[in-house]
Formats: C-alpha cells, sequence, structure tokens
C-alpha cells in the first residue's frame, strides 16, 4: 500500500502498512470523507510528525491521545496547534511547567514545530478524528499503527526518552525497553489533573539524559 510519508518512516513501518487493519482504517477514513464527514487534521498533515521528525533524527517521545476536533486546532503534532490559534488548557500548563522546571520565559506560541525539527517527535496515540467528536476514531485501527511506531523505536534505537502523561500514555510503557530508554511518567497537563503534572521537571531531566547521551540537549523556549 503506497502511503505518503517520510521516507525513513515509511521503510521502518512498510510492513503496517500491508496489514489488513490498516487497509481498513484506510477505507474508513476515506467513506467519511466520501460521506461529507470533517476529518481532522488535513489529510497533508496526518503524518506531519513523521516528516518533522526521521526516525534517525528522534531523541524525545511525547505521547498525546487523538487529535483537537475543533477548527483550525489539528496540525499533526501532539499537544500543538498553529500559529495564530489560542493555546489549548493542556499546552498552556506545559507551558507553565517548562517556565517553573528552566527558569524560562515561554512566548505563548503554541506551534511546537520547533520542537519536533529538534527531535521531539509529537506523536498521538490516533491521527485522525471527526469535527466536533473527541475520539470519534479511536478503536479504527491507529493504535495498533502507533504502537508499532513505538515497538519500532524501542528496538532500533538507544537512549531515547519517553514522555508518558496521564494513564492513557503510560499504559504504553509496557512497549518500550526500559534498559534500553528512558521513560518519564507524570499526571496529564490537562486542568482536570488538578495540578498534578506541575512540579515532574520533565524537561529539564529529558535533557539530563540527552547530555549523559552525548546528543544535544533540546530547546524548549519558543
Amino acid at each position: 500500500m503506497d502511503v505518503r510519508i517520510e521516507e525513513s518512516w515509511k521503510k521502518a513501518l512498510e510492513p503496517e502498512f500491508e496489514k489488513e487493519y490498516f487497509r481498513e482504517l484506510s477505507a474508513r477514513i476515506h467513506a467519511e470523507r466520501d460521506r461529507g464527514c470533517t476529518i481532522y487534521p488535513p489529510g497533508r498533515l496526518i503524518f506531519h510528525a513523521f516528516e518533522l521528525t526521521p526516525t534517525d533524527k528522534v531523541k524525545v517521545v511525547i505521547l498525546g491521545q487523538d487529535p483537537y476536533h475543533n477548527p483550525g486546532q489539528a496540525m499533526g503534532l501532539s499537544f500543538s496547534v498553529p500559529d495564530g490559534v489560542p493555546a489549548p488548557p493542556s499546552l498552556r500548563n506545559i507551558f507553565k511547567e517548562i517556565e517553573s522546571d528552566l527558569g524560562i520565559r515561554m512566548s505563548g506560541k503554541p506551534n511546537l514545530e520547533g520542537w519536533a525539527r529538534q527531535g521531539v517527535l509529537l506523536l498521538n496515540a490516533i491521527l485522525t478524528v471527526r469535527a466536533s467528536e473527541a475520539a470519534s476514531h479511536s478503536g479504527m485501527g491507529w493504535e495498533k499503527f502507533t504502537d508499532a511506531v513505538i515497538s519500532w523505536l524501542s528496538a532500533n534505537r538507544e537512549g531515547l526518552v519517553f514522555l508518558l502523561w496521564g494513564n492513557f500514555a503510560r499504559s504504553k510503557k509496557a512497549l518500550i525497553d526500559c534498559s534500553r530508554h528512558t521513560v518519564l511518567e507524570a499526571a496529564h497537563p490537562s486542568p482536570l489533573a488538578r495540578g498534578a503534572f506541575f512540579g515532574c521537571r520533565h524537561f529539564s531531566k529529558a535533557n539530563e539524559v540527552l547530555r549523559s547521551e552525548g546528543l544535544e540537549p533540546i530547546d524548549w523556549q519558543l
């Protein structure tokens, strides 16, 4: 099956594209579009995280659940929204934690492409959603695909940092070889977690790990 995705990821994930679940997933999304459903993000951005962060560039993985479902928000990167769109509550809390952790001032710019280009894979477990229907593409097959992404990184890379926020993301720890990689766990940055995310210091901790691996740390400041 010919899928338009960054070349190194295409090679890594080629077996997944040939599996029946992925064919069915693709067919269901096309069928929804044919019925007039609005799907986020736009087709060209479904694999945006992969385009910005090829397999050999990944240093840190931040796992989200599914795309934002309101107009103009979803851009194929977990927690990120385009320039000019107000930062959602979870992202505002992420910025607050960065400021506290690193003692820096964030601009409030909600577009996280700058992180992605430095090696932060901003991966949602589910890559599409119907407009105004949160988690509407849950259980369609994306979870199998992104589990394969996490498993591939665990098996084929060394010294990565996985940031798992909230129970859903933390459930993916079983896919990661913790003898080869660092897993940092915390509450979700959503306000619904009542501030439990604050104080995790994942951003300084991630950079400490990267330095110990001889890698350039992430410049988290936007």
